[in-house]
């Protein structure tokens, strides 16, 4: 689904332009030199004091705030941050250093993460980490308003005859006033808001260290070769420090026991969102940004739009300011054309031609279905219905939806060469090589895909459904009779494309008028929009959903059928399962009296999340629909966030009636 700037991508743009007719329309778009790192945006309109004090009750405390390392701690709001690292010494030439570490990193040589527990407010974490022959285990907990860290060694080969070293170093992130000052056995830390003492167990700590270590402000070190704790506030022993974590651990535990048949999936989300939370210095926010190594390789932070939609619906189950702050921020991200971007990412650049699937009007919904707090509908509600008429205006084509890309609009990201293109259109579906989209055709007159799409008609109207019922619910009358009416026009439109030899809804080529046989979990989804008959819903389940040699098989459902000839391909959207097909599939069964089907749906879709998540701690972009594994690719992320999807289904089918 993803979006441009790697190779991966470069390459998807590549071939999908080579697709079109013959023609190549991968090009450049002349435009002058950018002068600033940052985009010229215009001012989102101020939040409102209500989210505000999410914003406030959030970015509150310790907790792994910075992008750029999970084994860093950071003190909000001063941005005091206690670093770890971890030195290789050897006694010839093969001296490194581990400054920042990230769950997932596929470089070679890279440190690998095997993240444990994370609640959602960081007073408890635990991770494992191995990098060049040396494992340890990295805690921390809240103590109060302290905080304590124990790096433990476990046992692994020596690859070198000296010990490691271990080291904690202090300074103020993102440009935030203070400076830290290093004592004979502590540093002392001083900002505006608060002055800190970290304390070591490091022993025989003097000055005269290793003066060569790559890192910044004041450190504390030491070989390590047993247990070293850190401790803000007192010095603590070991054992205390240890007392302290075990209490939280088990405080953790206990909550998420309280979740019955469900915990282990409230366990899985809980950790994955802790671990892909962070601050957002630019914006002054805390995300869930889809992972720390898209967010690095983006320059500090990327939010893309379903995928940070669904984060908010799966920070729900348990941290309510998280999910309030996934859903707007996505929103406030919004284009001055008034649509939710495919990107937007750091230094304010966004992708002004092209949204994503339309996913949050059903989203917010949700949350507030939970919640009950009506400023969030208020604050969620004109940006969604500015995107709602966005679509019906920019992207109808013959009565039907369409994917697009405008590539005329600005401020324009004039490093994105898919804007204004074929594959900047097939960007916009999030389904970046999806092989539904290989023969269809761009009209640079209407900036459209002539392509109509079951999967966009259907998204469309189920967010109107939501909208409206949104509206409804704030006393916008005339609006919600506005959006019903968009919705009974696709919906009435969508009919059109229910073929009743295939018994199935099926995407249709407007240049010709006839419809694609090529099926991929999209054509389920008007069982979202409940626009299929009950009958209709039956045929489709029974015919193509259950049958094995389309969709159905011990790892489901695959991104195109099985018989289809790209299946084998199994490249990224090209066969591969994603979390956000099921789970909207499974949104879809569950409008249809089809209660088996829907369990095993759900078990089907926890098993595949389980195999790596207990095995490595994985949370995959995507996986293989023939093994069930994500690390078979370099194009699998390894911790995002929306791979989570797959357990958050079977959170859904034990608490839900």
């Amino acid at each position: 689904m993803k979006k441009p700037g790697g190779a991966w991508t470069i390459a998807i743009f590549t071939i999908a332009s080579t697709l079109a007719d013959g023609q190549t329309v991968h090009k450049p778009l002349p435009a002058p030199a950018q002068r600033s790192r940052s985009a010229a945006q215009e001012p989102m309109a101020p939040a409102s004091a209500q989210y505000q004090q999410v914003q406030k009750r959030l970015a509150t405390g310790w907790n792994t705030w910075d992008a750029h390392s999970v084994t860093t701690q950071v003190l909000l709001p001063d941005g005091l941050a206690i670093h770890v690292g971890l030195k290789h010494n050897s006694t010839l030439y093969s001296d490194a250093f581990l400054g920042d570490a990230l769950i997932g990193r596929q470089t070679p040589g890279a440190e690998q993460v095997f993240p444990g527990p994370h609640s959602w407010e960081g007073s408890y974490t635990d991770l494992r980490l191995s990098w060049k022959g040396h494992d340890l285990r990295l805690q921390t907990a809240r103590d109060g308003g302290n905080l304590v860290m124990l790096a433990t060694p476990l046992s692994s080969p020596p690859l070198s005859a000296v010990p490691a070293t271990i080291v904690f170093s202090v300074n103020y992130l993102w440009d935030r006033p203070g400076y830290a000052t290093r004592r004979s056995s502590h540093i002392e830390a001083h900002g505006p808001l608060h002055a800190v003492a970290v304390y070591c167990t490091c022993k025989n700590v003097t000055v005269a260290e290793d003066v060569n270590l790559p890192v910044g402000g004041a450190y504390l070190s030491a070989d390590f070769v047993e247990p070293v704790g850190i401790s803000t506030g007192a010095p603590l022993a070991v054992e205390k420090i240890r007392a302290i974590i075990d209490r939280a651990s088990e405080a953790y535990h206990q909550s998420v026991a309280r979740n019955g048949k469900a915990a282990d999936v409230v366990d899985a989300i809980q950790t994955v969102l802790g671990w892909d939370t962070i601050y957002e210095p630019e914006g002054r926010r805390v995300l869930s940004p889809v992972s720390r190594v898209w967010s690095v390789t983006w320059g500090g932070y990327v939010i893309f739009d379903w995928d940070t939609f669904f984060a908010a619906t799966m920070a729900s189950i348990g941290d309510r300011d998280l999910a309030y702050a996934d859903a707007i921020e996505t929103l406030r991200s919004e284009t001055q054309q008034g649509f939710v971007p495919n990107y937007a990412r750091s230094g304010d650049w966004k992708s002004s031609d092209r949204s994503e699937p339309p996913v949050g009007s059903i989203t917010v919904l949700g949350i507030y279905q939970r919640f009950h707090d009506r400023w969030f509908l208020r604050e969620a509600f004109a940006p969604l219905l500015r995107w709602n008429l966005w679509w019906a205006k920019t992207r109808d084509i013959q009565g039907y939806l369409a994917w697009g890309s405008d590539g005329d609009n600005t401020p324009a990201d004039l490093d994105d060469t898919a804007r204004g293109t074929r594959a900047g259109a097939i960007l916009e579906s999030g389904l970046d090589n999806s092989p539904m989209y290989d023969d269809t055709t761009y009209n640079a007159t209407t900036h459209t895909l002539e392509f109509a799409d079951v999967g966009l008609m259907s998204m469309y109207i189920a967010d109107c459904d939501a909208l409206a019922a949104i509206a409804d619910d704030l006393g916008e009358t005339a609006a919600a009779s506005e959006i019903r009416e968009r919705a009974t026009r696709y919906r009435t439109k969508l009919a059109t494309l229910w073929d009743n030899d295939a018994g199935i809804f099926l995407n249709k080529d407007l240049r010709t008028g006839q419809f694609s046989s090529r099926l991929s979990p999209t054509n389920f989804y008007p069982l979202l929009a409940k626009a299929a008959t009950p009958q209709q819903a039956e045929v489709m389940i029974r015919n193509h959903l259950l049958n094995p040699k389309e969709f159905w098989g011990e790892w489901i459902i695959p991104s195109i059928a099985r018989d289809d000839p790209a299946f084998k391909d199994q490249n990224y959207w090209r066969g591969r399962i994603w979390g956000p097909m099921n789970y909207l599939v499974y949104l879809g069964l569950r409008n249809y009296h089809q209660p088996e089907v829907q369990r095993q749906f759900a078990e089907k879709s926890y098993a595949l999340f389980l195999q790596e998540w207990k095995q490595s701690g994985h949370v995959h972009e995507n996986y293989n629909a023939i093994t069930g594994t994500g690390d078979d690719v370099t194009s699998s992320d390894r911790f995002y966030h929306w791979g989570a999807l797959l357990g958050y289904i079977r959170y859904l089918q034990e608490t839900l009636p």
